[in-house]
């Protein structure tokens, strides 16, 4: 490798190693509340012994994060859960589009939803399904994932792991994350070049071709950058993390920081 891109790869790592990141337990519980509310349930078939059964299926949280659903009598899945409740649930990112985008896999028994919390399951659900009119047919059921035993994250490539049953009950969903994807969808339509004035501000000599905002936390953004690298014509696609100067309470300080952190790289292009 080119002794400077190795001097440059070298200054990436330290960067990315010190920026602050949500941790895994928000992380998780802020893909689950903010996805786009379908994952894939995989069962244990009753149908056919010994395989699992994968479905599409529509989701909510609720306040602790377990996943409700409602599902008609005759699926399979339905079926699936009243033999055996145990089951997993992947849950991607609502901007995943390939292997550098977060994705969760809850793993548990899903049990049905006692009456007299129905009412509550319906609200959380309608509240992510809007339009989910077969909530009041009288041949579907609402079922939650009351016991979680695992819980797997891959955040991106080099980035993974678990965290615990009680971590995962602990954490609170990340507030700026509600309305990250609309920040990133302007900043990507309009703004991209300060995008890119700011990732070459934050890592002197990472001159990159295109930089894309895929999520806003109240501590940073993740970024999915393209690069030629030097000695090689072949791009190359990856994801950074750009941390905030500060922590973000409310939204109106996102547009502030966004415009400082851009007038800091500007001044600094200009130097």
């Amino acid at each position: 490798m080119d002794p400077e891109e190795m001097k440059l790869q070298a200054a990436l790592a330290e960067h990315q190693q010190n920026a602050p990141k949500l941790g895994f337990p928000t992380d998780v519980r802020t893909l689950v509340q903010y996805n786009h509310g379908f994952a894939v349930m995989s069962t244990n078939s009753k149908a056919n012994p010994g395989f699992p059964g994968g479905s599409v299926v529509g989701f909510a949280p609720d306040e602790l994060g377990r996943p409700l659903f409602i599902f008609s009598g005759m699926s399979t899945h339905t079926q699936d859960l009243l033999a055996d409740p145990r089951c997993s649930v992947t849950i991607a990112s609502k901007e995943f589009k390939g292997a550098a985008d977060g994705r969760v896999n809850l793993m548990g028994k899903v049990s049905l939803v006692p009456q007299e919390e129905r009412d509550a399951a319906k609200a959380a659900y309608l509240a992510k399904h809007p339009g989910a009119f077969w909530v009041d047919f009288g041949d579907f059921n609402w079922f939650r994932m009351d016991e979680i035993t695992d819980v797997r994250f891959v955040g991106g490539f080099a980035r993974a792991g678990s965290v615990t049953p009680e971590e995962y009950k602990n954490a609170k969903p990340d507030p700026v994350s509600a309305f990250g994807a609309a920040i990133a969808s302007h900043m990507n339509d309009d703004h991209m070049d300060s995008t890119i004035a700011m990732v070459a501000h934050a890592i002197p000599g990472l001159e990159v071709s295109e930089a894309v905002i895929t999520s806003v936390d109240s501590l940073g953004m993740y970024i999915k950058c393209t690069r030629t690298p030097r000695a090689s014509d072949q791009p190359q696609q990856f994801k950074i993390r750009l941390p905030f100067p500060r922590k973000i309470e409310e939204r109106k300080d996102v547009k502030d920081v966004i415009v400082e952190m851009t007038r800091a790289a500007a001044a600094a292009s200009s130097d």
